[in-house]
């Protein structure tokens, strides 16, 4: 394992054990859940909007493995202080590039979570265009 594999999975547990903006914030602008039915993580987003449709505040709560865990944690520090538009057009390949580490099919779906209950968010409070790329067609993610 190189010293960069080695740091990224430091990281990658510090947030497992450590999440940032943990919690559903109360009286959110707006709010999602999924499932992955695969390995059974579930995260819960939720979302407050400053001027502007700025992402002021996100809180998530979930369970599941350390990689859905810590890549939703990760991802809430990504978001803040970002319009709805700019995260419903963000590429996961940001997220994977802060992961920082390869991962397997399999992970891949637990790291993506997140992201996609994000944007099905984003898409029930303002309309943003919804992600075809999560795999929700064929029951791979469960998003609500």
């Amino acid at each position: 394992m190189s010293e960069f594999e080695q740091l990224y999975r430091e990281v990658i547990l510090d947030h497992y054990k450590a999440p940032r903006n943990h919690g559903v914030l109360e009286a959110p602008d707006a709010i999602a859940e999924g499932q992955n039915p695969l390995c059974g993580d579930e995260v819960t987003l939720s979302v407050r909007f400053g001027d502007g449709d700025v992402i002021e505040e996100v809180g998530f709560e979930g369970r599941g493995c350390a990689i859905s865990q810590a890549a939703t944690s990760m991802l809430t520090d990504l978001v803040k202080g970002r319009t709805a538009s700019e995260v419903s057009a963000m590429p996961k390949d940001e997220l994977l590039e802060e992961i920082g580490i390869p991962l397997t099919p399999v992970r891949l779906k637990c790291a993506l979570l997140g992201l996609g209950v994000l944007k099905v968010a984003l898409h029930k409070a303002k309309g943003t265009p919804l992600p075809e790329e999560w795999g929700t067609s064929s029951g791979d993610i469960t998003l609500g």
